[in-house]
């Protein structure tokens, strides 16, 4: 079992390339209003530019237009959204660029609600109060993989190389997504933080896959 890698939060150049470098999967760019990792479009499009072909793009959005939202991707070169407000099920399927939904799984989550969505993969976060994602807070890891009876599963909120292992053990996830775990502060990765992040997350791959 190989468990992916997305690293969000993406706003230098440098951050990137060392995504690259470490053999990270995906890249997030934050589109939010407010939020300190947001990028501008002409941004992310310079840093996507310095990808790979076969790296995935993915951009951040909380309830935003449609249209804004296509045309953002057209603009910066993005291969998927991330829908992390909250995006009705019908607004999500008008979208017409790849998407997947993401979930803030507090103490009412209900693993078999991301099946509204009719996407064959989710996202799904730590819930917390006013916030968007980008908080460092953990959740349950076992509904994470009670959640994936029903669809692939990128597992998010507060991971770190200390708890990463654990993480992927209990919930099992199609992804791991990592942001502020990686940081040194908001929009700027550290190079020792994101390289034991990722040897962890190939060490447990690694053990899971032997003992299937």
């Amino acid at each position: 079992m190989i468990v992916r890698v997305k690293l969000c939060g993406l706003t230098r150049l440098e951050d990137v390339l060392l995504g690259v470098e470490l053999g990270v999967d995906a890249f997030g760019f934050n589109f939010v209003e407010g939020s300190p990792r947001r990028v501008a479009p002409e941004t992310a499009r310079d840093l996507c530019a310095a990808l790979p072909p076969f790296a995935t793009r993915v951009g951040v959005f909380v309830d935003e237009l449609p249209r804004v939202m296509e045309a953002t991707a057209l603009l910066a070169g993005l291969s998927c959204l991330q829908l992390h407000g909250d995006e009705p099920p019908d607004s999500c399927r008008a979208i017409a660029f790849p998407w997947y939904k993401a979930h803030r799984v507090g103490p009412d989550f209900q693993p078999e609600s991301v099946s509204r969505y009719r996407s064959s993969t989710c996202l799904l976060d730590a819930h917390v109060p006013g916030g968007r994602g980008g908080t460092g807070a953990t959740f349950d890891w076992r509904v994470a993989r009670m959640t994936s009876v029903y669809a692939r599963v990128i597992l998010a909120g507060g991971l770190t190389p200390a708890n990463v292992s654990d993480a992927i053990a209990l919930a099992r996830p199609y992804a791991v997504d990592v942001n502020s775990g990686v940081e040194s502060a908001p929009g700027k990765k550290d190079r020792r933080l994101l390289t034991e992040f990722m040897g962890r997350v190939r060490a447990v791959s690694r053990t899971m896959e032997g003992s299937t």
